[in-house]
């Protein structure tokens, strides 16, 4: 029998099908999910892979079995789903595995006004009890069995967006975008072009918009430096204005400026806190504490109250929850908005920057440069199997430079020079990922080269 505990991790499911993830296991976890949560209506949406339709068919007749209604909404990407969920007021059900290779599958759920279901509200609950069903028996059918229904929400999830960045008086901007095969394929023309509203001043330049869930030309992870080469190669050749990578599920965005070169998610994070601090002077804005320096200080120099919370998504929506923040970034280029439900998606924040870009005669790079303050990294992986241990050696290595230290998530130092360095840990993994920043390119090298000696010992 199938382990869930394999495959049901802190944020979502993901697993390789149909080893891990098949019909059986979705249906547990239709039935699962409604007996848990005691939701009666859910959304559910599925990605491009070719076994999305099934396992999003049997969740739902695991869900409909125990008197819940779904509302099929077909082809989606994740933050679509998250629409549905928060206009709609409805719980859901995304069926993707995001950026993973083409093998797996997964399911992303949220309860009504998109508000995250994760290891520490209902996950854990509801992997108990599928394991349970898959063990037993589905519970029997209830009384008065939910129903199917389908809607298309396409052109509402696109209208939305466009009332909340109004991109029409953009001077015109040449703008390729790298859908990988992904979900960015299906919901780009019609956000950003002309398929279901009216024409934007965007020429859209598409890469593999094609829908194809085996990902043949690359993987959908833009955050793998190797698949952003194609895009990259592509604005140059074109003359563009900027480039968009989006992931599988396209809830990520990742942005190239003309002369081909990546802009920080960090940066982009600090542009679009500055637009929307600007409609709401004073608020809160979130980031993840390995995010840069600059993104604090920026914020705070626009009158926003800068807050640092742990990585994942379930940290931010909680901490914008509770401090009513008004936008949240990441710095794996996740980005949240009060106005979205305070879901995260990679088109709204893809807006943001077309319209800073487009209501000015500047470059990108020009832009984003006020934005770009410190020397980073970007995270480095190491395979360690005694994680604590290499940790510790850290602190030990730097204590006669340290002069902060905290434990918010994995260690963090700060040092004497106005470098800091993150350690953490994998939640599922025997990984230890470092992330470095500096004032200059020799600190940095310095002190990556050092701490990646510590861990890798």
């Amino acid at each position: 029998m199938i382990n869930l505990s394999d495959i049901v991790k802190a944020y979502d499911v993901r697993g390789i099908v149909p080893e891990q993830l098949n019909p059986e296991v979705a249906r547990a976890l239709g039935a699962a999910f409604v007996t848990v949560t005691g939701t009666g209506e859910l959304a559910a949406g599925h990605d491009m892979r070719e076994s999305g339709p099934e396992l999003m068919a049997a969740f739902a007749e695991g869900a409909t079995s125990q008197g819940a209604n779904v509302l099929d909404i077909g082809l989606a990407s994740t933050d679509l789903l998250y629409y549905a969920s928060g206009q709609l007021g409805l719980a859901g059900a995304m069926f993707t595995a995001s950026h993973n290779p083409a093998r797996y599958n997964g399911i992303k759920l949220c309860l009504p006004g998109a508000q995250p279901v994760g290891q520490d509200s209902g996950l854990v609950q509801i992997r108990t009890t599928a394991q349970g069903y898959l063990a037993d028996g589905l519970p029997a059918p209830v009384d008065q069995p939910g129903t199917l229904s389908s809607r298309d929400l396409l052109a509402d999830y696109a209208r939305y967006l466009r009332g909340l960045v109004d991109l029409s008086a953009s001077r015109p901007l040449k703008v390729v975008v790298d859908a990988g095969n992904g979900m960015g394929g299906y919901t780009v023309p019609a956000v950003l072009g002309d398929a279901v509203l009216e024409p934007l001043p965007l020429q859209i330049v598409p890469l593999y918009f094609e829908l194809d869930g085996n990902f043949p030309n690359h993987e959908a992870n833009p955050l793998e430096p190797a698949n952003l080469v194609d895009l990259q190669r592509r604005v140059v050749e074109e003359g563009a204005d900027i480039g968009l990578a989006f992931d599988g599920d396209a809830d990520r965005c990742f942005v190239i400026d003309a002369d081909g070169n990546p802009v920080s998610p960090s940066a982009i994070t600090a542009l679009v806190a500055v637009r929307e601090l600007a409609k709401a002077p004073g608020s809160a804005v979130i980031h993840n504490l390995i995010t840069s320096k600059a993104v604090p200080e920026i914020i705070a120099a626009h009158g926003g109250r800068p807050i640092r919370t742990r990585v994942g998504h379930s940290y931010i929506k909680a901490e914008m929850a509770v401090t009513d923040a008004v936008f949240g970034g990441e710095h794996s280029a996740h980005y949240y908005f009060r106005d979205f439900w305070r879901a995260d998606t990679g088109m709204l924040a893809a807006m943001h920057v077309l319209a800073a870009l487009g209501e000015q005669d500047g470059t990108l790079g020009a832009l984003t440069a006020e934005y770009e303050r410190y020397h980073a990294s970007g995270e480095i992986n190491s395979k360690v199997e005694d994680q604590a241990g290499r940790v510790a050696a850290v602190r030990e290595r730097f204590a006669d430079r340290t002069v902060g230290a905290d434990t918010l998530d994995g260690l963090t130092i700060d040092l004497a020079d106005g470098s800091w360095l993150n350690v953490r840990a994998s939640n599922t993994e025997p990984l230890l990922r470092l992330n470095v920043e500096a004032p200059t390119s020799a600190a940095l090298d310095a002190v990556r080269d050092e701490a990646l000696a510590v861990i890798r010992s």
